[in-house]
């Protein structure tokens, strides 16, 4: 793949003169790389890279911050945060805002002090970049522990805030064999025994980590690896068989799920106004596409904001011309009626003569007798029965041709039903 690349300045050469010597020093401009256009990626491996995103030594720029590496040095190619960290990006999201990585170091690593509690840090995305685009997903992720008779605290990084904590515990009747004994309740999540979790409530790029002993005689603390990982939710559920036996003590890359931002900034402690972050300006937004909008993205430790395309669109909203419309009668069980595409939307309606609901499959019924059909019917009532023209008879068959006047029998619905605009109209 081939992106355009600015056209370099030249080589500018200074000769700086000094009263004792002459001093050369060269300047060499370097090619700046441009904006893939819409539709075109870098790609690593498996995995596309779109705009804002971009590979260190790839064809297309990218923001700050949003660097990528592609190690090639083994099949298939690998995709790593920043300049090579050890988190593996394994999906990119740009409607979600979101990437999915591998941690390859799986457990947040203790030093132990005898069995005295200990402290550990979770350096996660990064360390000492606060301000750097990335977090921990709050609605992705969670805390999970193994062990027995521990408890485990994610703290901030002052490591005086405690964010969120469980306990894991072991009884005497519990045997941690080669067989795994999986205790697990509603959801699938862990009970308690053998391990817990629980959902992240604050979103960081790093965490400091506490772990405490609840066992005073420690008489428990080899029949379960003690483990602390940071995970996408409903990861363990299927590892569980794995992790919880006595002699499972080998490093399982664990996945995590990172939110982005633009123009991330890390909140002070006073509060500050969350919602300036989308640029009044348009011309200063990475909002590029025509049929995108700009959305505030804030939680309790930074704030900044993306970009999305518009209802009916799809695509890079960060690219002129990103977001393309989507042709929604396409689409399988979009319409199972007349269906029509507009820019961003599209109609659905019963054929001629049907009446019903056209986004529902087998839901327009065609009418026994057609409008033509039924207008000869009812001129024949007038012959062969003589019905007055003033009769309550004939202001009845009046009405009934009033509404075959109406044209195309059935129920004609907006896409989205629900929305302030939309309109029911239904012909009887």
């Amino acid at each position: 793949m081939i992106c355009p690349w600015s056209v370099a300045a030249a080589a500018v050469a200074l000769l700086l003169l000094s009263p004792g010597e002459n001093q050369m020093v060269r300047v060499s401009a370097q090619p700046t790389k441009t904006r893939c256009a819409a539709g075109v990626v870098d790609t690593c491996g498996d995995v596309g890279v779109p705009y804002l995103f971009g590979i260190d030594g790839g064809s297309c720029s990218f923001l700050p911050g949003f660097n990528l590496t592609c190690d090639r040095t083994k099949q298939p190619h690998r995709l790593f945060l920043g300049d090579g960290s050890h988190l593996q990006v394994t999906e990119i999201s740009l409607a979600n805002y979101t990437v999915r990585v591998l941690n390859g170091v799986g457990t947040v690593n203790f030093t132990f002090a005898g069995h005295n509690d200990s402290t550990a840090k979770w350096a996660g995305v990064s360390v000492g970049q606060d301000d750097g685009p990335y977090i921990v997903s709050e609605e992705h992720n969670q805390l999970v522990v193994t062990g027995c008779n521990i408890m485990a605290s994610l703290l901030g990084n002052s490591g005086s805030n405690v964010i969120i904590g469980c306990s894991s515990f072991c009884s005497i009747t519990d045997w941690w064999g080669a067989d795994p004994i999986v205790h697990s309740g509603a959801g699938g999540a862990c009970s308690g025994l053998g391990c817990c979790d629980v959902n992240i409530t604050i979103g960081r790029p790093s965490y400091e980590l506490q772990l405490r002993w609840l066992d005073w005689d420690h008489n428990y603390d080899d029949l379960l690896p003690i483990a602390v990982r940071i995970a996408e939710r409903g990861w363990f559920d299927g590892m569980s068989t794995k992790l919880l036996r006595k002699n499972s003590r080998s490093a399982v890359p664990v996945p995590v799920v990172l939110e982005w931002a633009v123009a991330s900034v890390h909140k002070p402690p006073t509060p500050v106004d969350v919602n300036s972050t989308c640029p009044k300006d348009p011309a200063r937004s990475e909002c590029r596409s025509s049929n995108s909008f700009c959305r505030n993205i804030a939680n309790m430790y930074r704030s900044g904001y993306v970009c999305k395309c518009d209802d009916g669109y799809q695509g890079n909203p960060y690219l002129t011309g990103g977001c393309q419309d989507i042709d929604e009668c396409s689409l399988p069980g979009k319409c199972f009626g007349e269906c029509t595409n507009t820019p961003g939307n599209y109609s659905c309606r019963c054929p001629r003569g049907a009446r019903g609901n056209p986004y529902t499959k087998d839901g327009c019924i065609k009418f026994p007798l057609g409008p033509g059909l039924q207008r000869k019917w009812i001129g024949a009532g007038w012959i062969c029965f003589g019905v007055s023209p003033n009769g309550p008879f004939s202001r009845l068959l009046g009405m009934l041709m009033r509404n075959q006047r109406g044209g195309r029998d059935g129920i004609t619905l907006n896409r989205n039903a629900s929305d302030a605009g939309a309109k029911r109209n239904v012909y009887l």
